[in-house]
């Protein structure tokens, strides 16, 4: 058939190749653009299924990283953690805990997964991306709620921006439950936040500003190398299994793209999954 020699001529091929900018074709993606090019509409599925009788295989490769991982450390965070965890269960209105990061959509990414004959694997080539969108969010351990900006790059200023706007969302939910707005950096709740050991997240200068400044907000550091340990991650994994799928051909579109399941609410986690390939796998507590 036309439309099967059209896709193995098509998976051969590099998605900028045909001028997409992203980095692996993924079977929805190979629907998509073959039904623009030939009107015959087949799902995803049934083009992996087309793929696989023809000796393809969609492979991940493995990494991991627990060798650099410190056990004692990991256990004695999960201790504290968990302590954090028991009252701010029990008491809500005293503490919030908060998942922080930082993460890119690149055009361009890393193909750690894609189409290939059997028993052979492609090439990675070294070019990453030729445009980005950084994101940089919160996400709350009671009730799941995001907070996510799109940014143009990670760095110290922007990192204490974005806690202003999540201390005045705190701030805002704490006047509607019926408290005063001059009461909070006085009284309560708390606002912890889990987050990795990026060097401006620790800048001096900048933990005193927020000390000073923010005084509800405290930050508690993983231990290196520690990603499965930060439930966003989940975020950020299922953000790009949503965009996975779809055709993009610039970063103004990839945003527009992103909009959606992060901030517009059309992403759905399965919060108790696993992610593979992630370290040790992010899995929700």
């Amino acid at each position: 058939m036309l439309y099967i020699k059209l896709l193995l001529e098509i998976v051969k091929q590099e998605p900028q190749d045909f001028e997409f900018e992203f980095g692996r074709w993924t079977g929805e993606r190979l629907a998509t653009y073959l039904a623009e090019q030939t009107g015959i509409h087949l799902s995803g599925s049934q083009v992996r299924r087309i793929l696989k009788r023809k000796k393809y295989s969609y492979i991940w490769a493995k990494y991991s990283l627990e060798d650099k991982q410190n056990p004692a450390l990991r256990a004695e965070f999960k201790q504290k953690f968990q302590k954090y965890l028991s009252f701010s269960k029990e008491n809500p209105e005293r503490l919030q805990v908060w998942f922080w990061d930082e993460t890119g959509f690149s055009l361009r990414v890393i193909r750690r997964k894609t189409w290939g004959k059997k028993g052979k694997r492609k090439k990675v080539t070294g070019q990453r991306r030729r445009g980005r969108v950084n994101v940089m969010g919160g996400l709350r351990e009671q009730d799941h709620k995001r907070l996510c900006f799109f940014i143009k790059k990670g760095d110290a200023d922007t990192f204490y921006k974005q806690l202003q706007q999540l201390n005045e969302l705190v701030k805002q939910e704490w006047v509607v439950n019926g408290n005063q707005a001059e009461e909070f950096q006085d009284i309560e709740p708390k606002i912890l936040i889990i987050l990795d050991n990026a060097s401006y997240h620790k800048r001096l200068d900048l933990r005193e500003k927020i000390t000073k400044e923010l005084p509800n907000i405290i930050l508690e550091f993983l231990p290196t190398y520690s990603p499965d340990m930060n439930l966003i991650e989940l975020v950020w994994h299922s953000c790009k299994e949503f965009i996975a799928h779809r055709l993009f051909q610039s970063v103004e579109e990839l945003e527009a793209l992103l909009e959606r399941p992060l901030n517009q609410g059309e992403l759905i986690i399965k919060w108790q999954r696993k992610i593979k390939n992630k370290g040790n796998g992010v899995i929700a507590a």
